[in-house]
């Protein structure tokens, strides 16, 4: 049997150099331009997606426990004289960033705690 003359000699190879450069052209404008991602890369997105919704969710939960606490315009008054830098660890500490069924505070809820209730003054 005799191949067709497309697949014998220098026909052969740039069919075949076609063939890649397409495959890799395709490749380029697909993940560059087309939207594709790896499967790792669409799981951090969704982590990412799925942490910003629980921290927009729970952040003004824990600025109402805080409002709730006892004394609140002294502790207010502490968490505004703590550094921008501890202001979320004074939030853990004082146990407004723990929610039911979780045992450590969640620390990208304390951080938004704290920038809400500084902004608040």
């Amino acid at each position: 049997m005799q191949l067709p003359s497309m697949l014998q000699g220098e026909q052969r190879t740039r069919l075949i150099q076609g063939a890649i450069a397409g495959s890799l052209l395709t490749m380029i404008l697909g993940f560059g331009w087309g939207g594709w991602q790896l499967q790792s890369t669409a799981t951090k997105a969704a982590d990412l997606q799925t942490n910003k919704a629980v921290v927009a969710v729970l952040a003004p939960i824990c600025v109402d426990k805080f409002r709730q606490a006892a004394d609140v315009k002294a502790t207010l008054v502490a968490l505004n004289a703590t550094s921008a830098w501890k202001r979320d660890t004074f939030v853990e500490k004082g146990g407004w960033a723990t929610f039911p069924g979780s045992v450590e505070p969640n620390r990208d809820v304390a951080e938004a705690c704290a920038t809400i209730l500084g902004d608040a003054k």
